[in-house]
């Protein structure tokens, strides 16, 4: 079936928000493309069109709702030179450098797999080597807790991955294991009684790298002006059918700078990432641009923290394109909380909340970009960029 609505009501800057929101309203949806003024929307629900007329209809409602206003604002541009624009994905695929698994899901080859490390370490030495800077390394799971306190269930529920286990019961596991080796082996499309067998997840897949680093400090008092920390870990986000867009993985890789401090320290060191990561996009001749953006909210408030978010500057997204989409994507973002994660976490500077801010690098997504925009062939790739990137593997080799 087909359903396909008017798109009158929306304004079309929140035309890919709702596609993106779309997918999550049935888990029977096929497909989503919005042409024109209208979104047509191929599913095989059992609830009917009507049903998801009116799920669509919620969505462009929320989207809509309140005259709120959205603040746009492109804070630098560096046009490059783009001399690439063959379908890098096909031919990544094609010579077998990534490994589609299912949508969303990868495993990266050489030289895709070089080029990520290579850009990690760019970004501490070239970044976060900049401030006095201490580097931990966390764990790819986060306690259910911890993720409550950031609010990620209610702003971003769509995103989590669960995380759980059968229960310690004889009787369960044994049967567990039974039932498998009955059915031939694990069928996905059998059902599973989740409740009977799997205790309630204590733990989540972690969404974000930054919640560890607030986890960590914890009901501490921070001494002087502020603290540091970069880190990289995998990140999980469930996003459904947007896994086929271009660069939204299941499973990514963030590398961050944090923050935490007085608020003119996370103000000011904010301030220097800005500037670092400009520095970075002329040094690399990468086509891009920093511009003011908003998190895509997954609640019925969504224009009112969108808004606030964007009048207030507290995020901006480092975009690079993509040539041969004609579109771009988000590959680094900067961040300030003010104190909502000093609260959420106690972590106090003096008597006062601390004060929180982050930069993040999408790894991949980086590595995605800069090969859409100068392809696989070395030689066409920018002068700086190849000399340091041929140095980093004569000395990682």
């Amino acid at each position: 079936m087909e359903c396909v609505i008017s798109l009158d009501r929306l304004a079309p800057g929140q035309h890919g928000q709702l596609k993106y929101a779309c997918a999550f309203i049935d888990e029977h949806i096929r497909d989503i493309q919005i042409t024109g003024n209208e979104i047509r929307i191929v599913h095989d629900s059992p609830k009917g069109n009507d049903a998801i007329a009116e799920r669509v209809n919620k969505l462009i409602d929320r989207f809509s709702k309140g005259d709120f206003g959205f603040k746009e604002s492109i804070l630098f541009r560096h046009k490059g030179p783009k001399p690439y624009s063959g379908d890098i994905m096909g031919e990544l695929v094609s010579r077998n450098i990534i490994k589609v698994l299912e949508p969303g899901l990868f495993i990266f080859r050489e030289p895709f797999s070089h080029l990520m490390r290579f850009l990690d370490d760019s970004f501490v030495t070239k970044i976060a080597g900049r401030f006095d800077v201490k580097e931990e390394s966390y764990p790819a799971v986060i306690h259910a807790e911890t993720l409550n306190k950031t609010n990620h269930f209610t702003s971003f529920p769509e995103h989590i991955h669960f995380l759980t286990h059968l229960r310690e019961d004889l009787d369960v596991i044994e049967g567990f294991s039974q039932s498998i080796r009955e059915a031939g082996g694990w069928k996905q499309e059998d059902p599973l009684a989740l409740d009977e067998t799997m205790p309630k997840p204590k733990f989540t897949m972690n969404p974000s790298t930054c919640y560890h680093c607030y986890e960590g400090l914890q009901d501490e008092v921070l001494e002087g002006e502020g603290l540091t920390v970069t880190a990289v870990s995998k990140c999980h986000r469930f996003e459904s059918k947007n896994h086929s867009d271009f660069g939204r993985l299941l499973d990514f890789s963030m590398r961050e700078i944090i923050f935490v401090g007085k608020p003119d320290y996370v103000k000011e060191n904010r301030l220097k990432a800005i500037g670092y990561i400009q520095e970075l996009a002329a040094e690399w001749d990468v086509d891009s641009w920093l511009e003011i953006a908003n998190d895509p909210f997954f609640t019925n408030d969504f224009q009112v923290k969108a808004s606030f978010q964007r009048n207030q500057e507290m995020k901006y997204e480092l975009r690079l394109s993509i040539p041969y989409l004609d579109k771009s994507i988000a590959c680094s973002s900067v961040n300030f909380h003010s104190t909502t994660f000093g609260n959420a976490f106690n972590i106090k500077m003096g008597k006062r909340p601390a004060v929180t801010g982050c930069v993040g690098f999408g790894i991949e997504r980086w590595a995605f970009a800069i090969l859409a925009q100068f392809g696989l062939d070395e030689a066409g790739w920018p002068e700086t960029f190849r000399e340091q990137y041929r140095a980093w593997r004569q000395k990682s080799v």
